[in-house]
C-alpha cells in the first residue's frame, strides 16, 4: 500500500514538473536558440562602444593613439578628469545644464500634453488644421537666420528662454502622446462629465493619472534632447557662465585640438590629448542618463508601444 501511494505521489510530482499547454515544438526550440544568440550579439555590439569609451577615459594617452585601448584601461590615468573637474566654470555650467533641462522638459511636457489632449478630441472644430500645422513644422522651418532674428528682436538672447523655448513642442511626441489619448476609452470622460467635472478636471484626474507610462517616456525623449543640446546654447548664449556643459566640453575639445595643430605644447599638457578628452567629455555627459534610466525604465517600452497603437 505504502509503495502504490509513493508510486502515486512520484507520479503526482512529475505531472506537476510538466508545463501547462502544448510542449514546445522542435523548431521553437531552436528559433528561441537563435534569437538568444542573435540578442546576445546585439547587447555586446551596444555595450561595447560604452565600455570602450570609458576605458579610454581612464587610459594614458600613448595607449589611445596606439590603439591599444579595447575594454580595459591601459596606463591608469585620471588626469584629464581632475583637470576638467578641478575648473569652477565646469561646475557652473554643470549646474546650469541641470536648470535648462529641468525647464525644458517641464515646459514641454505641459505644452505637449495639452495640445496632444486637445488633437485627440474628433469633435474639435478645426483638429485637421492644428493637425497639419504641427505636421508642416516637421518638413519646414523657417531657417537658422531668421530664427536667430527671432528670438534676438523678442529679447531672449542671453536668457535661459532662448535655450527652453525655441524647441519646446516635439512633433513626433506630441504625435505619440495624442495616439494614446485617441486609445483611452471615451467612456471614463463620459462618466466624468456626468459626475460634474469640467474638461480640466477630467484631464488633470482622469487622464493624467492613466497617462504615467506614456508621461514617464516623453520625459525620458525631452530630457535626453535637452540634455545633449549645445547647438541652441552655442548660436544664442554669449556668455561663459550661462553655458551649458556640453558647450564647455565642446570648446574644451576644439581647444585641445588647435593647441595641439598649432603646437602649443603647454596648452595641449594641461588637457592632455583631444582623444582622451573627447572619452572623458563622453562619460561626463552621458552618466547622468544613465543613472537616471534605470528608475523610468518600466514605463518606456509600455508607453511608447501604448502611444503607438490605438486600441
Amino acid at each position: 500500500m505504502v509503495t502504490v501511494e509513493a508510486a502515486e505521489t512520484g507520479e503526482t510530482r512529475r505531472m506537476a514538473r510538466r508545463p501547462k499547454g502544448i510542449r514546445p515544438t522542435r523548431g521553437y526550440r531552436i528559433f528561441q536558440a537563435v534569437n538568444a544568440v542573435i540578442l546576445t550579439g546585439v547587447v555586446i555590439v551596444t555595450l561595447y562602444p560604452f565600455v570602450n569609451i570609458v576605458a579610454r577615459s581612464l587610459s594614458d594617452e600613448a595607449y589611445i593613439i596606439a590603439g591599444r585601448v579595447n575594454l580595459v584601461p591601459r596606463g591608469f590615468n585620471l588626469t584629464t578628469y581632475k583637470l576638467v573637474m578641478s575648473d569652477a566654470l565646469f561646475w557652473t555650467n554643470y549646474r546650469n545644464t541641470v536648470v535648462y533641462t529641468v525647464v525644458a522638459t517641464v515646459i514641454s511636457i505641459v505644452l505637449t500634453t495639452c495640445y496632444a489632449y486637445v488633437l485627440s478630441k474628433p469633435r474639435l472644430k478645426g483638429r485637421g488644421a492644428l493637425v497639419g500645422i504641427a505636421v508642416f513644422t516637421m518638413f519646414f522651418s523657417g531657417g537658422l537666420i531668421p530664427n536667430y532674428v527671432l528670438i534676438t528682436s523678442l529679447g531672449m538672447k542671453n536668457t535661459i528662454w532662448a535655450v527652453v523655448v525655441p524647441n519646446a513642442i516635439n512633433v513626433f511626441n506630441l504625435l505619440v502622446m495624442k495616439a494614446f489619448f485617441e486609445s483611452l476609452p471615451e467612456e471614463l470622460e463620459e462618466a466624468a462629465a456626468v459626475d460634474g467635472l469640467n474638461t480640466y478636471g477630467t484631464l488633470l484626474r482622469i487622464v493624467l493619472p492613466l497617462s504615467k507610462a506614456i508621461i514617464a517616456t516623453m520625459v525620458l525623449f525631452y530630457a535626453v534632447s535637452f540634455w545633449n543640446s549645445w547647438f541652441t546654447a552655442f548660436l544664442y548664449l554669449d556668455q561663459q557662465e550661462m553655458f551649458p556643459v556640453t558647450v564647455y566640453l565642446r570648446n574644451l575639445i576644439a581647444g585641445a585640438t588647435g593647441a595641439q595643430s598649432a603646437g602649443g605644447v603647454a596648452e595641449a599638457d594641461a588637457v592632455q590629448a583631444a582623444a582622451t578628452l573627447q572619452a572623458v567629455t563622453i562619460v561626463l555627459t552621458t552618466l547622468p542618463i544613465l543613472a537616471v534610466y534605470p528608475f523610468i525604465q518600466r514605463y518606456f517600452v509600455s508607453g511608447v508601444m501604448l502611444g503607438a497603437v490605438k486600441g
